[in-house]
C-alpha cells in the first residue's frame, strides 16, 4: 500500500509518516502542491492525504489536479483552520473525507482503513468491467477499417450468415462478436468453438452434443454448441480445419435448424446465427476436395475481409495510443507515452503477426521503457530475438 502525504509543515509531514509506516504503509512525503502533482503523475496511490492551506497552489486546487489525473484514488483534505463551509466545499471538489488538525490517531487510522477499502473496491470493480465487458471496439480510422464497420452495421441487424476471412491475428473474433453485439439477439448467448483445436474425432461430440454411453468416455448427457447458443450466436472460428464429416453434419443443421446428438435418433431444433471465420481461401480448398462447396455457400452469404496490419499502417498511432492505456491500466501503472517518431519507426515495421503481434511489442515497450517510449526503444525490443544481443 502506498500513500502521499502533501503538506507544508515539515512536523505534520513526518508526524503523518511515522503513524503510516507504524501500519506496514510505504509514504512519500511533499511540500506542496506542484510537487504532490508530479509525484502522482509518476506513481500509483491507493490514497492522498492533503493540507488545504500551502503556499502556491492550495490544496483544493492540487485537489482538483489530483482528480484530474486519477479520480479513482481517494484525497483525505487536511486543516487546522477547517469549518463546515471548508469541509462541505472539499467534499464537492471530490475530497474522500475531511480532517481537522490536530490530528487524532484513531480518525486517521479509521480514514485509512474506509480509503483504502474503497481503492480496493474501485480496483476490483474495474478489473471486473474489463473481464466482463461486452466487446473490445475496434480500433481504427482507414479506409479498409471504416468499410469493415460499415458492413457491420448493415448485416448485424439481419439473420444473413457471415463470413469473416483474414490473416491469424488481425480481429477476426472482435468482428464475430460485433456482428452479435449489434445484432438482435446481443442479449442471448455468444458461443465460440474453435475448430481448428478440437480433435476431428471429437468435433462432432463438441458441435452436437452426445448421449451418455454413445462412446467409451460418455460418461453422461452433453449438450453441444448449437444447442448451447440456441436462441444466440454460433461463432466456427477456423472453419476451413473442420472435417469433411463434419462439415456435412453442419450443413445439416444450417438447412433443416436442427442437430443430432451423436448415439441418439432424436432431433432437436435450434435456432441459431452462424458466423464462420477462416484464414484459409475456402476457394482453392474446395478445389482441393478439403471444404464443401455447398456449405461454403450456406456461410458465405455476406463475406467481411479483415485486413492484415501492413495493410493499414495508418491506423498504428491510434492502435499504440489505445494499447498503452489499456495495458497501463491492466498493470496499474501510470499510462506511459510514446513520441511521434517512436510510433513512426512502430510503421516502418512488418506486421506479420498483426495486431496481435503489434499488441505483445506495445507491452513489451511498456514493460522495459520509462514512463517515455523513443525510437530507440522500438529499434532494441520490438523484435525479441534481439534483446539479449
Amino acid at each position: 500500500m502506498k500513500v502521499l502525504v502533501v503538506d507544508d509543515e515539515r512536523s505534520i509531514r513526518n508526524s503523518l509518516k511515522d503513524i503510516l509506516e507504524y501500519e506496514n504503509v510505504e509514504v512519500i512525503l511533499a511540500e506542496n502542491g506542484n510537487s504532490a502533482i508530479e509525484i502522482f503523475r509518476k506513481n500509483v496511490f491507493d490514497l492522498v492525504f492533503c493540507d488545504i492551506k500551502m503556499p502556491g497552489i492550495d490544496g483544493i486546487e492540487t485537489l482538483e489536479k489530483l482528480q484530474e489525473l486519477n479520480a479513482d484514488i481517494p484525497v483525505v483534505m487536511i486543516s487546522g483552520h477547517g469549518n463546515i463551509d471548508t469541509a462541505v466545499e472539499c467534499i464537492k471538489k471530490g475530497a474522500y473525507d475531511f480532517i481537522e488538525k490536530p490530528l487524532d490517531l484513531n480518525r486517521i487510522l479509521i480514514t485509512l482503513r474506509n480509503a483504502t477499502d474503497k481503492t480496493a473496491l474501485v480496483k476490483e470493480t474495474k478489473k471486473l468491467q474489463r473481464k466482463f465487458s461486452r466487446t473490445n471496439e475496434i480500433v481504427g480510422d482507414s479506409e479498409s477499417i471504416r468499410k469493415v464497420k460499415d458492413i457491420i452495421n448493415r448485416v448485424a441487424p439481419t439473420e444473413a450468415r457471415v463470413l469473416i476471412t483474414g490473416s491469424n491475428g488481425t480481429g477476426k473474433e472482435l468482428v464475430a462478436r460485433w456482428l452479435h453485439e449489434k445484432s438482435n439477439r446481443a442479449d442471448n448467448v455468444f458461443v465460440e468453438v474453435n475448430c481448428a483445436a478440437i480433435p476431428s474425432e471429437l468435433i462432432e461430440s463438441e458441435l452436437f452434443g452426445h448421449e451418455k454411453g454413445s462412446f467409451t468416455s460418455a460418461i453422461k448427457q452433453h449438450k453441444g454448441k448449437f444447442e448451447q447458443a440456441n436462441g444466440g450466436t454460433l461463432f466456427l472460428d477456423e472453419i476451413g480445419d473442420m472435417s469433411l464429416a463434419a462439415q456435412a453434419k453442419v450443413l445439416r443443421a444450417l438447412q433443416e435448424n436442427k442437430v443430432l446428438r451423436v448415439g441418439s435418433d432424436k432431433d432437436i431444433m435450434v435456432d441459431v446465427r452462424v458466423i464462420a471465420a477462416t484464414n484459409k481461401n475456402l476457394r482453392e480448398e474446395i478445389e482441393k476436395g478439403n471444404f464443401r462447396e455447398d456449405l461454403y455457400h450456406r456461410i458465405s452469404v455476406i463475406v467481411i475481409h479483415v485486413p492484415a496490419l501492413d495493410e493499414r499502417k495508418e491506423d498504428i498511432p491510434l492502435l499504440a495510443e489505445h494499447f498503452i492505456t489499456e495495458i497501463c491500466e491492466e498493470y496499474s501503472i501510470p499510462k506511459k507515452e510514446i513520441t511521434e517518431d517512436a510510433v513512426a519507426e512502430l510503421q516502418k515495421l512488418s506486421w506479420t503477426g498483426n495486431i496481435r503481434e503489434f499488441r505483445n511489442v506495445i507491452e513489451r515497450l511498456i514493460i522495459l521503457c520509462d514512463k517515455t517510449i523513443e525510437t530507440q526503444d522500438v529499434q532494441a525490443y520490438a523484435n525479441p530475438l534481439l534483446i539479449n544481443n
